[in-house]
């Protein structure tokens, strides 16, 4: 698989450290970026300063502002890009994807307006691919970049496009797991960033531990409610894209959905768009939107996902979040 060119779409931090892992690993990868200032600027310093700063660009990743040629000659194509631009991203260059590519999305989040998953959206933007598969699970992408272990799941709903993204991206600091659940590892990932908005508030009220072992164990539980209803397995939900990214990102120092909640709970509410470029943005922030109108669609009951959503769309203050899921009626854990 070593002789197979592979094109990472979107130079964020999480496309960089693939990137990175991946030649790592000894592919032949092509990191995509967007803005030229921004190529300019990798290209110069080997570092991705606005992303991932400290972390080497090894010599041997190529870096192109070209899509186009760069999908024309990728065996694989990598999608990095935040949810809500992915679809405008991809369109222009559809053409130019092989239909034997296999095409793997690393984004976490559900398309505004339609609310497919990452990999449905591919499937439609780009008619006729032979293969699509989603990779997701517990990564930050300073420490994946840096070599720190750490294990995902690739997920694909035929078994044999899974192995190959499994195995694509499996490495001697990464260990990656198949699943064919599709749906669930995906809900996952775009339900999880909202929680550990609601995490991060929490800490920032100064709720203090407990609190938050319950909103990420409440959490959990709203998550395996949306995917069970949205046709995914509640066991993935305990997996790796399940539990093991939720802990993640409630918790860990790098989370950008976690900081957002911070903010929030200190009464400095994060912006709710994403207008300027160069900076890293929380998709917890939009992700609050469409898993909350999935949620409606479908009837899930997600109460901290509808909590979230108030705090940072309605102006609703964090402590009244708390107060509001507190107060709601008694009932059986199951």
């Amino acid at each position: 698989m070593n002789d197979v060119s592979i094109a990472v779409l979107g130079a964020g931090a999480w496309g960089t450290a693939l990137a990175i892992l991946l030649a790592r690993a000894g592919r032949r990868v092509t990191l995509c970026v967007r803005r030229p200032e921004h190529l300019k600027a990798i290209r110069s310093a080997r570092e991705n300063a606005a992303y991932l700063p400290g972390v080497e660009i090894a010599h041997d990743i190529n870096l192109s502002s070209d899509w186009t040629a760069s999908v024309a000659q990728a065996g694989v194509v990598v999608m990095t890009v935040p949810s809500r631009h992915a679809r405008g991203a991809i369109v222009p260059i559809a053409a130019g994807i092989r239909r034997d590519a296999l095409l793997v999305s690393a984004t976490k989040g559900l398309e505004p307006g339609t609310l497919l998953t990452m990999t449905a959206m591919l499937r439609e933007a780009v008619p006729g691919i032979s293969g699509t598969a989603v990779l997701s699970g517990p990564g930050f992408a300073a420490e994946v970049a840096r070599g720190k272990p750490a294990a995902l799941v690739a997920a694909s709903s035929d078994e044999a496009v899974a192995r190959r993204a499994r195995d694509l991206f499996a490495g001697r600091s990464i260990r990656v797991y198949s699943s064919i659940d599709v749906v669930g590892v995906e809900i996952a990932g775009a339900a999880k960033n909202v929680i550990a908005i609601a995490a991060g508030a929490s800490d920032g009220l100064d709720l203090g531990a407990s609190a938050r072992a319950a909103v990420i164990t409440r959490g959990l539980a709203e998550m395996m409610r949306l995917a069970a209803a949205a046709g995914g397995r509640r066991e993935t939900i305990a997996g790796l894209s399940g539990l093991g990214d939720l802990v993640l990102t409630c918790t860990g120092d790098l989370s950008r959905n976690r900081a957002a909640g911070l903010a929030l709970g200190r009464g400095n509410p994060p912006a709710t768009d994403d207008t300027t470029a160069g900076r890293p943005i929380a998709e917890g922030i939009s992700n609050a939107q469409t898993v909350r109108e999935l949620a409606h669609r479908i009837g899930a009951e997600m109460p901290i996902v509808e909590a979230v959503y108030r705090a940072l769309y309605e102006a609703q203050p964090a402590h009244t979040m708390v107060e509001e899921l507190l107060s709601r009626e008694l009932k059986a854990e199951f």
